[in-house]
């Protein structure tokens, strides 16, 4: 709970990030964190992806992620709808990331960046409360990994030493371990977000420093190759 808090504080906005574009009516926004306070809300983002069905429908993505009972709220709905792809354009982390997995294709921006993890919420009340939250998240972790292994291949063990270690990808990694279809060489990817609540976020994004991003590149690499020897 302390880390989504600080996720939303960090990046609380007084003006409410637009969902659906007036100039492209066949456009969706994810440009904020997920959540039903101070970010995009699932019901808001759903309500917008019903007005549009039958249609083809582009969802730029530039979310620090939020809430995952809101980000597993728009997935059901894009899954249903059907025909929804999804352009990276600067980060997709956390509950974003199962947003994306459930659309039809994804593309991600050159520059851009993709992190998976273990699912955060917000919860109180008392010790039993809280243990039904622990166990509600543990199911959802098991929904998030069927969607990560249906769009990528990858294996179960190894998806979940991914979401356990918090691994960041870069966009060509995206695409190389199936997270994402293809990379978008010509779009500028361009992140704002404060993201020190995550254990392993990259302090610019997106990285200008190589040295950085070579040093993270090189620790998720080590991640793999340790899993792979054990």
């Amino acid at each position: 709970m302390k880390q989504l808090v600080q996720l939303i504080r960090n990046n609380a906005r007084r003006e409410p990030a637009r969902i659906a574009a007036e100039d492209e009516p066949d456009t969706l926004f994810l440009y904020d964190v997920i959540d039903s306070y101070w970010g995009v809300s699932a019901s808001d983002f759903n309500k917008a992806l019903v007005g549009m069905a039958g249609k083809k429908v582009t969802l730029r993505v530039n979310s620090p992620g939020g809430d995952v009972f809101d980000g597993r709220a728009m997935a059901a709905a894009i899954a249903q709808h059907g025909d929804v792809h999804a352009v990276i354009e600067g980060v997709a982390a956390s509950a974003a990331t199962y947003v994306t997995a459930a659309c039809k294709s994804v593309t991600i921006a050159k520059g851009a960046l993709y992190m998976i993890h273990n699912a955060w919420t917000m919860a109180y009340g008392n010790k039993d409360d809280l243990t039904q939250t622990a166990s509600l998240l543990e199911k959802i972790d098991g929904t998030i990994l069927d969607d990560y292994e249906r769009r990528t291949g990858q294996s179960r063990d190894q998806l979940t030493a991914w979401m356990n270690a918090e691994t960041w990808f870069n966009a060509d990694e995206a695409v190389e371990y199936g997270f994402a279809d293809s990379v978008v060489e010509t779009a500028q990817a361009k992140a704002t977000w404060d993201l020190s609540a995550y254990q392993n976020a990259p302090k610019a994004t997106p990285p200008d420093d190589t040295e950085q991003w070579e040093a993270l590149r090189q620790r998720n690499l080590n991640r793999l190759r340790l899993h792979e020897l054990g």
